[in-house]
């Protein structure tokens, strides 16, 4: 890319790349959650960071996250739509087997905090949940105009 700048009344040329904040910001998310699937580092890390995929449709008009739970409790997790943000937490309780002595403990537990930054603005009053098969499908219907920040509870139905 290309940029003109202007200096002294005189337009100079300079070569450059510009990136897009919200591009440079994405990356950085993802490089932090790689890191943690890096065996060095996955011993430093409290509970579990659930996967997540977040799309738009245009008819209708909403954003869609699906979250991988599995073996958690639908009533256990709580959302939150903030801003252009959605905070998933929960915890994911190791089952308790009386008498059992583990060979491998691979499967993660605990508590989890997620923020799935959005980008656009939402209407949280309309907001859908669904709970199947391990999977928390959460609809956000776009907003018609911008809305402040509202903490509203969204309930998830089985």
């Amino acid at each position: 890319m290309l940029f003109t700048v202007a200096q002294n009344g005189k337009a100079t040329t300079m070569a450059g790349r510009r990136r897009n904040l919200d591009d440079l910001q994405g990356e950085i998310q993802e490089l932090f959650a790689d890191m943690w699937q890096v065996p060095g580092f996955s011993g430093m890390r409290h509970g579990y960071r659930p996967q997540c995929d977040c799309f738009r449709t245009d008819d209708p008009p909403a954003l869609h996250v699906v979250l991988e739970l599995p073996g958690m409790d639908p009533d256990s997790v709580e959302l939150v739509v903030a801003g252009h943000s959605l905070l998933v937490s929960g915890t994911r309780e190791r089952p308790i087997v009386p008498g059992a002595r583990y060979q491998q403990m691979e499967i993660e537990y605990g508590a989890f905090q997620r923020r799935i930054e959005l980008g656009e603005d939402v209407d949280p009053s309309r907001a859908a949940a669904s709970y199947e098969r391990g999977l928390l499908r959460v609809v956000l219907p776009l907003a018609r105009r911008v809305s402040e920040q509202t903490r509203i509870v969204i309930e998830v139905r089985r």
